[in-house]
């Protein structure tokens, strides 16, 4: 897939579920769980060990229809490697020109991580296809309504903050996607290996977009 259809389909989907394991054993059962509630676009952070050679294994072994990409990127090398493993999308806690110039290169969508409208437009200006607003729970909602106003034209997604009950209030403030961790990913369920859990709590939020566009459609 071209950067733009990837991109097409990310913002469509609208939940980017972040992946954060220990044991990276139960990895595709997890993300298949999540498929099954409608979640279908999953970010294997950095922080997950062996994160490279999983993407690699992951993205032959789940459905066409899963997006897999990669998260907690610091550099262009690990960008490139992740994309060679088979990273379908590249996401970083930070601004880095390298990251973003190494993602387009590969034909690869890239979402770096900023916090202040400053950084924001700078992402912008270097070609970011989606900013990430991270931590979004220290700066809410209406930061999303007052950085948009004068600048309509950004595409951003919370991530930090997103729960099971308000991803309808992000999209209402502006987001096109929204970044979805520990809320979604419930730890204790995952210990114990409870991933009709995971499946439900996918189906929240996949129900909550549904509903969001629905109204936009009206």
């Amino acid at each position: 897939m071209s950067r733009e259809l990837i991109l097409n389909k990310i913002l469509e989907r609208k939940a980017v579920s972040v992946i954060r394991l220990k044991d990276s054993g139960k990895l595709k059962k997890v993300i298949e769980a999540l498929e099954q509630g409608g979640i279908t676009v999953a970010e294997i952070t950095m922080t997950v060990p062996n994160a490279i050679d999983l993407i690699k294994k992951i993205s032959n072994e789940v459905s066409e229809n899963i997006i897999v990409g990669v998260g907690s990127v610091l550099n262009a090398k690990t960008a490139n490697e992740a994309i060679k493993a088979g990273a379908k999308y590249v996401v970083s806690p930070i601004l880095k020109k390298e990251i973003i110039e190494t993602s387009h290169e590969n034909d690869i969508p890239v979402m770096p991580g900023c916090f202040t409208p400053s950084e924001i437009y700078n992402a912008y200006e270097l070609g970011a296809d989606i900013i990430k607003v991270f931590p979004a729970d220290v700066l809410g909602m209406n930061f999303f309504k007052g950085v948009l106003a004068p600048m309509p034209f950004l595409k951003l997604m919370p991530t930090g903050g997103v729960t099971l009950t308000n991803v309808t209030d992000w999209l209402n403030a502006g987001a096109v996607a929204v970044g979805l961790g520990t809320s979604l990913l419930n730890k204790e369920a995952i210990e114990n290996e409870n991933y009709d859990l995971l499946t439900q709590n996918a189906k929240i939020i996949t129900e909550s977009i549904n509903q969001f566009l629905m109204k936009v459609k009206k």
